[in-house]
């Protein structure tokens, strides 16, 4: 989706001079991604890409590096510095004239997924006249957005991690009835194996919480002291998975079930506020693109707190609604988000997030997570089949 004149045009269209693409020793990955540059391609020097609305791009690469930006089909000229001196020199002279510019900051550091370029160099680039502004729109436009492909990839992904439930569903109940119990770990093994055996990989294990581990957004089963799965008992299993393949995108969801025949209310009530949250933020993305309404990350966020918050549970909802989708579970478009940060980026088509609420108690917690596409005509499509009650898997498997 990256090319110059598709830059240009995005720069034209938000009112800036030009895009200033910087990186010192791969700390802007951001930058390496929208450039297309390989992840095995190291740089030991800083390197600068000038792309300015209108006119032909430029390149500023180190004496001893000269080919850092060769090969990737970018175009302009390259200047060569070597001393410091000449560095600042050769910044100065790509923004020369320039008013406005983007690079991948955040005001305040409001979004540290966005904030790539450190505090030093934003004083030499502003010292030069120049008014720096946020990138992170640009970012997702070439960077978060999917092709046709990738839009495969990931249903290929999702047919399979939702699968995974069923299996794991199976295996707890296969165990518990054989032999009284099975522990977090033996299930996390058989996702992984699961995941092995139909082509898709992941970053790292998927989360199996059993009582009190499932009120822990983020917890990991110890392999040394995992927790025990018994009758009677609630588990929260969250998975994720991406096709092996260069371009694979990651399909994110999580599902709970109980370990009996019939799910009690203590759990099915919580579910419920936590599956009409879910479903009130994705009607937001939905009537908004329906109505061609702009729509940011908080306000999908706002929209899903609202539910939680008007059942007196605001306070157990302790994360954002939901995250960027890509090639990391954690992708570099907008999350919907207006807790942990305050998420102006646009929800844009041709890309993909979660939707995930949570309620999190010490005895339990509660999550239901599925992705949303937004297609390139502004169709919206959830995967991931939003589940629509608790699963009682001694009465379904």
């Amino acid at each position: 989706m990256f090319s110059i004149q598709a830059v240009q045009e995005a720069l034209v269209e938000a009112g800036l001079d030009g895009w200033l693409l910087y990186d010192f020793r791969g700390s802007n990955l951001l930058a390496r991604r929208v450039l297309g540059i390989p992840n095995d391609r190291f740089h030991s020097r800083r390197w600068y890409y000038w792309i300015p609305a209108r006119g032909e791009p430029r390149k500023l690469v180190h004496q001893i590096e000269q080919s850092a930006l060769e090969g990737l089909g970018l175009p302009g000229a390259g200047t060569v510095y070597l001393r410091w001196q000449e560095l600042e020199a050769g910044v100065a002279g790509l923004v020369k004239g320039s008013r406005r510019i983007a690079m991948e900051y955040s005001p305040r550091n409001g979004n540290p997924y966005v904030s790539r370029v450190d505090g030093g160099t934003l004083e030499l680039v502003r010292s030069l006249g120049v008014e720096v502004l946020s990138s992170g729109d640009l970012i997702q436009r070439f960077e978060a957005r999917w092709d046709a492909e990738q839009w495969d990839l990931h249903l290929r992904a999702t047919r399979v991690t939702r699968a995974a439930f069923d299996h794991a569903f199976a295996a707890m109940a296969k165990a518990v009835r054989s032999r009284g119990e099975v522990t977090e770990t033996e299930i996390q093994n058989e996702i992984m194996a699961f995941f092995k055996q139909h082509g898709v990989t992941c970053d790292h294990p998927p989360i199996v919480g059993v009582g009190p581990h499932s009120g822990d957004p983020h917890y990991s089963p110890d392999a040394k002291n995992p927790g025990i799965i018994r009758e009677g008992d609630f588990v929260l299993v969250d998975l994720w998975a991406k096709v092996d393949h260069p371009k694979g995108v990651y399909s994110d969801l999580t599902r709970t079930c109980f370990i009996g025949n019939t799910v009690p209310p203590v759990y099915s009530a919580i579910f419920d506020v936590v599956a009409r949250a879910r479903d009130a933020a994705i009607e937001r993305v939905r009537s908004a693109f329906g109505r061609g309404e702009k729509l940011m990350g908080y306000q999908v966020d706002d929209a899903c707190r609202e539910v939680i918050e008007a059942a007196g549970m605001g306070r157990y909802f302790c994360h954002r609604t939901g995250h960027s989708i890509g090639r990391e579970t954690h992708g570099n478009g907008a999350n919907m988000d207006n807790l942990e940060t305050h998420e102006t980026r646009l929800v844009m088509p041709a890309t993909c997030f979660s939707v995930e609420p949570g309620i999190y108690q010490d005895a339990f917690g509660v999550r239901s997570e599925v992705n949303v596409f937004v297609h390139p005509d502004g169709r919206v499509e959830v995967t991931g089949d939003p589940q629509t009650e608790i699963t009682p898997v001694l009465r379904d498997f």
